[in-house]
This record gives C-alpha cells, sequence and structure tokens, in this order.
C-alpha cells in the first residue's frame, strides 16, 4: 500500500497532515522499542545456538551480556506501558503558585521553578516560560510553564499537589525553622487534534502593561494579556512575549489546557482515582515534603518513596518519584 505521505491530497490540508504526522510519532514511541526486543531476542537465539554446538565460552558471555541488556530494555518497556493514559503523550502547561506566607512561600515557589527547569534540561524536555510574576521582595508570586515534549504530561502529572517545605529561614533574622507551602498543577498540552470550543463572545480579553522584577517594565505597550472565560471562571494571563499577539496565543493555548482538563475531570468525576487526586491537590494534604534542617530527606507521602539527598532533588533529580507514582498508579488501576 501506497504511504499516504507521498501523496498530493495528504498534504493539501495542512493542519490535518499535522495531527496525523503527530499521531504517528506517538505510535512510534511504542512501535519501535517492540521491534526492536524482537530483534534482539531472534539475535540472541542465534547466538545461543553457536555457542552450544560450539561450545564457544567467548559467544556464551556475548549471550550473557546481550540477555542482560535485554532484560534492561523490557523493564524499560514495561515502565513506558505505565504511561498509556488518554493524554500521557502529550506535552504539559504546569503551574506553580506560593501558599500563604509571603516571602518564604514565594521563595520556596522559586526554589520548585529552579527544580522542574533542571529537571526539564536532564530530561531534553523543550519548554519555554508562558507567565512568570516575581515577589514583592525575593522568590515568585506564580509562574506557567509549557512543555512541549512526548510524554510529558505523562511524567509530570505525579507533580500535582501541595509541596511543604521545612527549614532555616534564610529571611529569620533568628534563624528560625519555617515550613512553607506552594502548589503546583500540571495539564496535558492540548493540540488541535483535540476539539475544545471556545466562544470567544464568552471570552473578556483584558490587556495591561507588562513588568518585570523590580516593577520595571518589560515595555511600554499593552502587550499583556488576560483572558477570562466567564462560563467556567478560569483566568490565564501572559506576558512573557513583547508581542501582544504572541501573549494572546499563548494565553489561548493555557486556556484550551485548562478548559481541556476541566472536560476530562468532568467526565471521569465518578472514578475513585481522580477523587482521590482531588482530595491529594487541597491544601494541608500535601503529597510531598521537603525537610533540609534538622536533617535532609525528601518523602513523597502517596507512595511512599523518599531519599535523603535532597540537594539532588531540588537540582531536578525527579526520576525516583515519578517511577514510583507511575508505578503506584499502575497498582490502582489494577
Amino acid at each position: 500500500m501506497e504511504d499516504k505521505q507521498t501523496e498530493p491530497e495528504f498534504w493539501s490540508d495542512q493542519e490535518s497532515a499535522t495531527r496525523i504526522l503527530r499521531k504517528a510519532q506517538t505510535l512510534k514511541q511504542w512501535i519501535v522499542p517492540l521491534g526492536e526486543a524482537g530483534d534482539q531476542i531472534e539475535e540472541l537465539e542465534l547466538l545461543a545456538e553457536m555457542a552450544q554446538e560450539e561450545h564457544d565460552p567467548e559467544t556464551e558471555a556475548e549471550v550473557k551480556e546481550g540477555v542482560s541488556a535485554l532484560e534492561k530494555h523490557l523493564e524499560k518497556l514495561d515502565f513506558q506501558f505505565l504511561l498509556s493514559g488518554e493524554d500521557d503523550s502529550r506535552g504539559a502547561v504546569v503551574e506553580i503558585h506560593p501558599g500563604a506566607g509571603g516571602t518564604e512561600s514565594q521563595d520556596w515557589a522559586q526554589m520548585l521553578l529552579r527544580m522542574y527547569t533542571r529537571y526539564f534540561e536532564r530530561s531534553d524536555f523543550k519548554f519555554k516560560t508562558l507567565d512568570l510574576q516575581s515577589g514583592d521582595e525575593a522568590g515568585i508570586k506564580s509562574a506557567v510553564l509549557e512543555v512541549d515534549a512526548a510524554f510529558a504530561y505523562g511524567y509530570l502529572k505525579s507533580e500535582s499537589g501541595v509541596h511543604r517545605l521545612v527549614r532555616i529561614s534564610p529571611f529569620d533574622s533568628q534563624s528560625r525553622r519555617h515550613t512553607s507551602f506552594a502548589s503546583v498543577f500540571v495539564y496535558p498540552l492540548v493540540d488541535d487534534d483535540v476539539e475544545v470550543e471556545i466562544d470567544m463572545n464568552e471570552v473578556r480579553v483584558d490587556t495591561y502593561r507588562a513588568q518585570g522584577a523590580g516593577g520595571q517594565h518589560v515595555n511600554k505597550t499593552d502587550s499583556a494579556v488576560r483572558l477570562t472565560h466567564e462560563p467556567s471562571g478560569i483566568v490565564v494571563q501572559c506576558q512573557s512575549e513583547r508581542s501582544q499577539l504572541r501573549n494572546r496565543e499563548s494565553a489561548m493555548t493555557m486556556l484550551r489546557a485548562k478548559l481541556y482538563m476541566k472536560i476530562m475531570e468532568e467526565k471521569q468525576a465518578e472514578r475513585d482515582v481522580i477523587e482521590a487526586e482531588k482530595m491529594e491537590n487541597a491544601w494541608g494534604s500535601q503529597i510531598r515534603s521537603y525537610v533540609l534542617q534538622p536533617y535532609t530527606k525528601v518523602k513523597d507521602h502517596r507512595t511512599n518513596h523518599e531519599t535523603g539527598n535532597s540537594t539532588a532533588v531540588l537540582d531536578g533529580d525527579l526520576e525516583g518519584f515519578t517511577d514510583a507514582y507511575l508505578r503506584w498508579m499502575g497498582a490502582r488501576s489494577r
């Protein structure tokens, strides 16, 4: 059968062609590793037969090494099948907000922002800042990031919830221990292949002058954009670009993601897993604690996964926590 991509009609509708190619790329994430595993098994079977027939120790050692590599490959593949949720293969929108506590919690929110950007860099995730509001004295009031990478939502959904920090405050002249909170919300990055109807007559568009750290103006025009979806009450804003048009496009991306998440939550409201997640995201029921004094420990309260190397975690080493969460969710869904 002729490859559809070579037919002139395929490219006549650019949007449709882009959606198909994106779906094909997602399918490759599953098909290619399976094919590679099958090829490795065939090669090892042949080598094992040769080793047995010729009584060759070197070939036997090669087979053992190959089996060990195959086991690791299959373990990784088994883990990838945990990312089989409807939206797991999508990119993600990540929001960070400090809790009550002023400078303390705003500084903690900035630490989380740094942690996630380091994690994205370690994972080769392409990302950009859609909105960043600096704190009055230190830290941030809010941050919104777009992560455009395959399976980013599948990995990052483990981060939705309240994060708790215990440390000796650098802002306390008496060096007392403080507890700070910040919330993280993760939404799937919705592409054009998903229908999210937005009636622009129901969206209030406000423009204002973008501001940077210390109240300095990013520019002297009303380039920042705030969108309010009146039926749902969802509000998004973007000021990262100098162009009002670019900021409006980014804000629409955020609005689509939030509306899509709202639709999915409403559809699945009766499921116990979703109800449990809502409880975990409530203030006062943190999902993870980061203790820096008097000892160091980071513990996830859902999976009980923990480590004493808090420095590595805050430098973006989150793989242990994301892996534990996916296995925990997989066990719950069986």
